[in-house]
């Protein structure tokens, strides 16, 4: 059987992960729409952004208690590591032959993508920072 504190310690990672879910999915359909419905660099560059949030919040989902600057360290390296990737070729390929690949892992490299992930990832972390709670610790708090 768990103790009190341990299942209450796990409530507000609980509740952090479905906000960040939601954020996700708000994430993904102004991701798409921008894809969809946007033109031109300005749009472009804004798709890369949300992409970097999108990855910042997978990872917060995964480690939840990490802090926001390792979260967006590892974001960035992500992105920066598929942007790479792209030099390969292989993307564009893959692509051709399954055309979701594309949104995944984009088909070209540009080196300003790797401008807009770092602002999409230091937007998401500077919001993610802002927003989240502190679980009150007994010992910190003086409640021992």
């Amino acid at each position: 059987m768990q103790s009190p504190s341990s299942s209450d310690a796990r409530v507000p990672v609980r509740r952090r992960r479905r906000r960040l879910l939601v954020a996700a999915a708000v994430v993904i359909v102004a991701g798409l729409l921008t894809h969809i419905l946007g033109s031109g660099p300005i749009a472009g560059l804004a798709g890369d952004a949300l992409y970097a949030v999108m990855v910042y919040l997978v990872i917060a989902v995964a480690v939840p208690r990490a802090r926001s600057v390792a979260v967006g360290a590892g974001a960035l390296a992500i992105c920066t590591l598929i942007e790479l990737f792209q030099l390969t070729g292989l993307p564009a390929l893959w692509a051709q032959e399954f055309w979701p690949v594309r949104l995944v892992l984009g088909v070209g490299f540009d080196a300003a993508d790797l401008v807009a992930y770092a602002v999409g990832v230091c937007a998401a972390a500077l919001v993610d920072q802002l927003t989240r709670r502190r679980v009150p610790s007994p010992a910190r708090d003086g409640l021992s």
